[in-house]
């Protein structure tokens, strides 16, 4: 869907943002751009739509070349996301979400309609939101309104620039889950900027890994992170990255091929998870002794079976050193 053929930024004085860049975002995926502070990821991302211009080489969109598409057109048919979430302050969430239905002349049944679904992707009232204001919203419920107001026109393609940065940690993490499962259900294909490791790695069906605007690797969070192609890439993830690619896996996973312990009635101060929860945050859980005992149960709260340190530890050891990680997302 977006190809990437041998693009390069050079600016003025001859510094280079984007060097030779090769890689395709395939229709329907999410690509994450991943990399230090000054590696060309957000450069890359606004070449897309042309708010940065390419010096050399090609970004195929859909079959077309880019810089012969013309830019209004383009740019219309791409959703962007920015980190600030870009609402204007003088309108109202209809009017901030309706702006490109507006100027591609869709009637006012079709843009009410759409409005109306869209509100409820987000789990927001569209009746109650409709007249409110920016400021009359929280900053979750504010990049919310701007991830629909990209969907607004169903873009076939989204551009992402760090959407979720300017939230706190419990908020980000929600909106997140959130986006996955729209994802699930649209289906677009999207390419976006982080500079989170953990985020990327939850979000990404790939990841392009930049370091002075060239590609270190690209691949499969799991398998960047089980096989990495050079030092850089094993000194960017840290020591710890058999932990992190415990967000790849479910404790259905750990049930499926190891098993689950048998818990203990007569222990009162216990914590339950549900079988899908992944194993990092179980792990986390464990760790940090929050209960005595964690027992896992399924979708209809049934009681399964617990899980341990020792379970998670025997996971990690026979399992994901053993064989690539399964995207939760698909």
């Amino acid at each position: 869907m977006i190809t990437f053929d041998h693009t390069t930024k050079t600016y003025e004085g001859g510094v280079t943002a984007v060097n030779n860049v090769d890689f395709t975002v395939e229709e329907g995926s999410i690509v994450v751009l991943l990399g230090p502070s000054g590696c060309g990821k957000t450069t890359l991302l606004r070449m897309v739509n042309r708010l940065e211009s390419i010096t050399d080489g090609r970004i195929i969109i859909d079959g077309q070349n880019s810089m012969e598409l013309n830019q209004i057109e383009l740019r219309r048919k791409i959703g962007y996301v920015i980190q600030s979430n870009g609402l204007f302050p003088n309108m109202t969430i209809e009017e901030n979400v309706m702006i490109v239905p507006d100027l591609l002349g869709w009637s006012k049944k079709e843009k009410r309609d759409r409005f109306h679904t869209l509100m409820e992707l987000i789990g927001l009232n569209p009746k109650e939101y409709r007249k409110r204001y920016p400021h009359e919203l929280s900053g979750g419920q504010q990049q919310r309104i701007g991830v629909v107001r990209a969907l607004a026109a169903d873009p076939p393609v989204m551009l992402m620039d760090e959407p979720f940065g300017a939230l706190d940690p419990i908020i980000r993490e929600k909106i997140q889950e959130e986006f996955l499962q729209i994802q699930r259900e649209v289906k677009k294909t999207i390419l976006f900027v982080s500079h989170d490791i953990d985020e990327a790695i939850k979000m990404a069906d790939k990841i392009v890994l930049l370091r002075g605007g060239e590609i270190m690797q690209f691949d499969t969070p799991s398998e960047m992170l089980a096989h990495p192609k050079n030092d850089f890439v094993v000194q960017f993830f840290g020591k710890d990255r058999a932990i992190r690619s415990l967000s790849l896996h479910t404790v259905k996973d750990l049930q499926d091929n190891i098993g689950l312990v048998d818990f203990d009635e007569t222990i009162h101060d216990t914590k339950t998870i549900n079988i899908n929860q992944d194993l990092r945050n179980t792990l986390s859980m464990l760790m940090n002794q929050e209960a005595d005992q964690v027992i896992v149960t399924d979708n209809n709260d049934h009681k399964l079976g617990a899980v341990t340190i020792d379970l998670v530890q025997k996971y990690l050891h026979f399992e994901i050193k053993g064989k690539p990680a399964a995207s939760q997302k698909g």
